[in-house]
């Protein structure tokens, strides 16, 4: 269609996250005219970075860190940056004693001590297999007396305060898909990923999406909400863009409750708050992401040098406070998985079924957790359909 711009639009892509911006590509790569409306001053979502005022390269919403065993995946977001080679180790302050997370058999050996270590790592082994990820809920099921202590010391000491803080709930009311990323990891490797392919996008991520979504027939609209360019005819199963009707491709990755007014509900979140502080000095932790497990109100302090390899005087770092999601004023960065809140989102589902041409794609429209990599592969899949 013509809009009363004057532009050509095939399909209308609302948000320019690696949701929006990976189908836009591929799209317009076909010879589609694509329109993204992106309600933020800037692309590139939750994943946007920028220089602070002390020239640290800092990510507005939180660390992100590339990992992928997707040779798809990451052949596609490599023609548009090169890597640094960041492997991303995390450690955990408990108590004052910084020991590395996952918990794995170096963190056994400063924990049990060498010789009980040792018979403990047996142990794992024999049971679960060398190289094996055990989530803590299912190591606690063992009936071995050994396993059970390392069980309960990873439950108390890395899982549930930590969890509580996080989540606001008891570990067992938290969804598996959450519970699962948090694994004992039965080897010596200290990395918290042990994927094929990781790094950082060398220039930064928005960077990598500005050239992503450098091409002729993309056009984005940024500061804009597109609630006040669309309106659904629900009766007669028809969109209208700027009041004219729609018959492309739209492709919606933002909160679909908040873009409909909740008319069928709010869909629970958990929000984060970010407190940003530069120092002087060179570095200011020893890893570039510590958790701060049993104390502290912040679930954790990233330092942004090490994620970037950026050399620099001084250092920049965040303390992450999770929060209730209340309102728009706030980001919705997870979503709250049960029963009654995912059957809430299937109404939303339901509810645009009959709008053949409206796509949902992305963490808050499909309400559910996505690395990069997921969502980069859930969008190059969603094209193929087309």
């Amino acid at each position: 269609m013509i809009d009363d711009r004057g532009e050509n639009v095939d399909t209308l892509i609302i948000g320019s996250g690696f949701a929006g911006a990976t189908v836009a590509r591929i799209l317009a790569e076909r010879g589609e005219k694509v329109k993204i409306i992106e309600k933020r001053p800037h692309i590139g979502g939750n994943c946007y970075d920028e220089y602070d005022e002390y020239g640290i390269l800092v990510h507005k919403y939180g660390p992100h860190i590339f990992h992928t065993n997707d040779q798809d995946v990451f052949e596609f977001l490599s023609r548009f940056t090169s890597w640094y080679d960041y492997q991303h180790e995390v450690v955990g302050n408990v108590y004052g004693k910084i020991i590395p997370i996952p918990f794995n058999l170096n963190t056994l050996m400063i924990v049990f001590g060498e010789e009980k270590g040792q018979a403990l790592k047996q142990e794992l082994i024999d049971t679960y297999g060398e190289n094996a990820r055990v989530p803590i809920l299912e190591l606690q099921k063992s009936s071995s007396q050994g396993i059970q202590e390392v069980a309960q010391y990873v439950y108390e000491n890395i899982f549930l305060k930590y969890t509580m803080k996080q989540w606001n709930q008891k570990p067992e009311e938290v969804d598996q898909s959450v519970t699962a990323r948090v694994p004992v990891l039965i080897s010596y490797d200290n990395r918290y990923f042990q994927d094929k392919y990781q790094g950082m996008p060398k220039d930064g991520y928005t960077k990598l999406f500005e050239r992503m979504l450098d091409h002729e027939n993309i056009d984005i609209e940024l500061s804009k909400d597109a609630k006040e360019d669309l309106t659904f005819d629900f009766e007669n199963h028809k969109i209208y863009y700027l009041n004219q009707e729609f018959k492309g491709k739209i492709i919606f990755t933002g909160a679909i409750d908040e873009f409909f007014d909740n008319r069928l509900g709010q869909l629970p979140y958990r929000s984060l708050r970010f407190d940003f502080e530069h120092y002087p000095q060179d570095y200011y932790q020893s890893k570039g992401v510590v958790n701060y497990t049993v104390s502290e109100d912040y679930t954790r302090i990233t330092e942004f040098k090490y994620l970037t390899g950026q050399l620099c005087q001084g250092t920049t770092i965040i303390k992450e406070y999770p929060e209730v999601y209340k309102d728009n004023r706030q980001v919705p960065y997870y979503a709250i998985l049960n029963p009654e809140n995912i059957m809430m989102h299937q109404k939303y589902v339901d509810l645009m079924k009959p709008f053949e041409n409206f796509y949902l794609l992305g963490r808050l429209a499909q309400y559910k957790y996505y690395n990069i990599d997921g969502i980069v592969k859930a969008a190059i899949d969603l094209t193929k359909q087309f």
